[in-house]
């Protein structure tokens, strides 16, 4: 019995070592960049008249345009899979980007959506159509605005204002996520944040153990 056990340890040992290290390759590996640099947003007005920038945070930066009945479903699938469980992280924040002309409508709507939200985290920052479409372009994607200024497509900037994303041989390169595909933000969007806040703490602790 006791031969039996100590073959048994022998064999174990080795396949669990080899799951823990793969494991924590694969949470603590970088989030790929895939573009070197997004404009801020630090001239764009505010829906509480404070600076809204991309710079030092971690940010959840949304386009969703002038029609409010997609901005409701959208946000309300991001705030449920995403945004509820990361709101208490000081450098992480969701950057909503309109045209202007929204703005009176919209703060009506992140009033109502307090009820199931904690919609006062949101960031809103609002310019012309041009200025809208000039930050989009920024980030270098496949995807486009439509003619409301609005994409269904969410997008993570770092605290260097670098889009970050997934590169892989099977999936290509994912720019954004889309807000609509309530799978593609559990899964894909989830692990992605999560591994891009990992990234910083890690190197806080690194800092701070120097």
């Amino acid at each position: 019995m006791k031969k039996f056990l100590v073959l048994g340890i022998l064999f174990a040992l080795p396949i669990t070592a080899y799951l823990f290290f793969a494991s924590g390759k694969n949470n603590f590996a970088r989030l790929p960049v895939l573009t070197e640099k997004v404009s801020d947003i630090e001239d764009f007005e505010t829906n509480n008249d404070s600076l809204v920038s991309f710079r030092d945070k971690i940010s959840v930066v949304a386009f969703f345009g002038s029609d409010l009945e997609k901005i409701k479903g959208n946000t309300f699938n991001l705030d449920q899979k995403i945004l509820e469980k990361y709101y208490n992280f000081d450098d992480f924040q969701f950057v909503i980007i309109l045209p202007i002309s929204a703005r009176d409508e919209t703060q009506a709507f992140v009033e109502d959506f307090k009820m199931i939200s904690e919609s006062s985290a949101w960031k809103i920052a609002y310019s012309s159509p041009e200025n809208v479409q000039r930050v989009f372009q920024s980030f270098q994607t496949p995807h486009q605005l439509d003619s409301n200024n609005y994409s269904p497509y969410v997008f993570i900037v770092d605290k260097e204002l670098k889009l970050r994303g997934r590169d892989d041989e099977k999936e290509g390169k994912l720019y954004g996520y889309d807000s609509g595909n309530v799978a593609e933000l559990s899964n894909k969007m989830n692990d992605d944040v999560k591994v891009i806040l990992a990234e910083y703490r890690l190197a806080l602790k690194r800092n701070k153990d120097k």
